[in-house]
């Protein structure tokens, strides 16, 4: 593993806080391995052997059930998955696949669940990780239940430019069909509401999306902090 990867990892705030030696035993038998698109990294129903870290590209977090598929989240770097299976060793809820070719890091869980039972440090971090996600999921159960699929695109349209950047302008990872999914609606309900949208809040071509109206584009979002990730 590259010194750089190592330090990018080093300094995800589930490890920055370890005692050198137990962060050295953790990632002792830890690998880094390069995937192409539409690999499937983990199927949900099975036990977690690993807690993954996406260092490069991107991964798409799913589930199916009877002859349904739905996208849960897009995982980007410098982030863990699916931690809350791996403390508890009980199965995934959750496949994963990748969304582009990416590289992902792979720490065995049971090195996760040792160190975390002898340092204080990552234990505490792991508690916090774990309170994050919880409070994300809540946000997300809101955004899906209290807003429209207007108001929902418009505020990832929001959400991903200030992730860019803040330019106004961005381009999508991953293709319409998998954003219409995480965003809870139909490929064709997305191409109308980014029509809507498109009448003076955006410019969409392709997987480009450019803000030309950010008053109005924030009006239709009508951004709240207790429902969008800050």
């Amino acid at each position: 593993m590259r010194t750089q990867d190592l330090d990018l990892v080093r300094a995800l705030p589930l490890f920055k806080g370890m005692a050198d030696p137990r962060f050295d035993e953790l990632f002792r038998g830890a690998f880094l391995q390069r995937f192409p698109t539409r690999v499937v990294l983990i199927s949900e129903g099975e036990r977690a052997d690993f807690l993954h870290v996406v260092v490069e590209g991107a991964v798409e977090l799913f589930a199916a059930h009877g002859g349904r598929e739905t996208t849960i989240d897009i995982i980007q770097p410098v982030t863990t998955f699916i931690l809350a299976a791996v403390i508890q060793d009980e199965v995934y809820l959750k496949s994963a696949r990748t969304l582009t070719p990416a590289q992902v890091l792979m720490i065995p869980a049971e090195a996760v669940r040792g160190v975390f039972g002898q340092d204080a440090m990552f234990a505490r971090a792991v508690v916090s990780e774990l309170a994050q996600r919880y409070r994300d999921v809540v946000r997300e159960l809101k955004n899906q239940k209290l807003r429209t699929g207007i108001e929902r695109l418009a505020n990832w349209i929001l959400q991903n430019d200030a992730l860019s950047g803040g330019k106004g302008t961005f381009s999508i990872s991953s293709d319409k069909r998998t954003i219409a999914s995480l965003l809870g609606m139909t490929p064709e309900n997305l191409s109308r509401n980014l029509a809507t949208l498109a009448t003076d809040c955006i410019v969409s071509e392709g997987r480009e999306i450019r803000i030309v109206d950010r008053d109005k584009l924030i009006g239709l979002a009508s951004p709240d902090p207790l429902i969008d990730r800050s």
